[in-house]
């Protein structure tokens, strides 16, 4: 069962922002058991887990990966037959350095990579950020304090969101890996989550 935007476009906004809230009360339990289990959490099944709260109710095809082409603007996703072997690629990249990278450097890099590969039909975006906080607070050691949290202000931020992404696209066509402008602007981002002194994050607001 799912409510299409142009068929009642409130009811699909408002279905959205409970996904949201739904989707960072399962983060804040995938970050615990992350704390306990380290590397071994970050699995398929936890970002088709993410995916599938994310879009529920406003798509049919969440927690699953893509079995069709997608274009993202200029970028052109891999090959949806091709998609299972990049995620996995992907996955033990992740684990392999997990104890490697700093905090922010795995986050960028599974930031920018996961939208790269853009391998779900919707939400690729909400998945990637919720994934990416996840790798931040885990690595970090404790689910980081602050007001509004890293995903929130990459919301508000989308052009430096963008022009990160962008940066990594044009050195990975250019046949190497550099996410330092992702990394450098999600370090920002966590900083000033840190200085925003207030209650806890406890969801988006309600619409």
């Amino acid at each position: 069962m799912f409510i299409l935007e142009e068929e009642d476009q409130e009811l699909f906004d408002r279905i959205q922002e409970q996904n949201l809230n739904r989707q960072y009360a399962l983060l804040t339990n995938c970050i615990e058991i992350g704390l306990k289990k380290g590397p071994s959490s970050f699995d398929k099944y936890f970002l088709w887990a993410l995916n599938h709260v994310a879009v529920a109710n406003i798509s049919q095809f969440g927690g699953r990966f893509r079995r069709e082409p997608i274009y993202v603007g200029n970028h052109k996703p891999p090959h949806f037959n091709d998609v299972n072997d990049w995620m996995d690629r992907f996955i033990s990249m992740v684990q392999e350095n997990w104890y490697v990278w700093s905090p922010t450097e795995l986050a960028a890099f599974g930031l920018w990579r996961l939208n790269w590969i853009h391998p779900f039909i919707e939400g690729n975006g909400r998945t990637a950020r919720a994934m990416c906080y996840f790798l931040l607070c885990v690595r970090s050691g404790s689910l980081l304090p602050g007001r509004r949290i890293v995903p929130e202000r990459i919301k508000d931020d989308r052009n430096g969101y963008e022009a990160a992404l962008e940066a990594a696209d044009r050195a990975w066509d250019d046949g190497h890996l550099d996410f330092i402008q992702m990394e450098d602007y999600l370090a920002s981002l966590v900083a000033a989550q840190l200085e925003d002194d207030g209650p806890p994050y406890e969801g988006a607001p309600t619409v």
